[in-house]
């Protein structure tokens, strides 16, 4: 069983979820988004692909990336990265084999 080395997390990155909801008066809140640690994490980014088509008229770029972080729980789709001042939209959440790692599937588009 291979473990995962503190060297090969280099990248440090905040995960955020979204905020909101309702107030206690049942009013909605404004959505925004809230990190889930108070310190970065420290992570492995891997852009995987990248493509560029025209859409209404104007550029847009889609940038695949795999993120690894060591195990954590409560990671879900739907959350983002941030990374050196790039967002990333986590698509998926796959949990390695041996339960030391995690690999998020990202999609950063803009």
């Amino acid at each position: 069983m291979r473990t995962l080395r503190a060297g090969e997390l280099r990248d440090a990155i905040h995960i955020q979820r979204k905020t909101g909801g309702k107030s206690g008066y049942g009013a909605p809140m404004p959505e925004a988004w809230e990190s889930i640690t108070a310190k970065a994490i420290w992570a492995n980014v891997k852009h995987l692909s990248g493509s560029e088509s025209i859409k209404a008229d104007a550029d847009v770029s889609v940038v695949k990336a795999s993120v690894r972080i060591r195990w954590r729980v409560g990671i879900t789709a739907g959350m983002r990265i941030l990374h050196a001042g790039t967002v990333y939209d986590i698509e998926a959440v796959l949990p390695g084999a041996t339960r030391q790692h995690i690999d998020l599937a990202c999609k950063k588009v803009g």
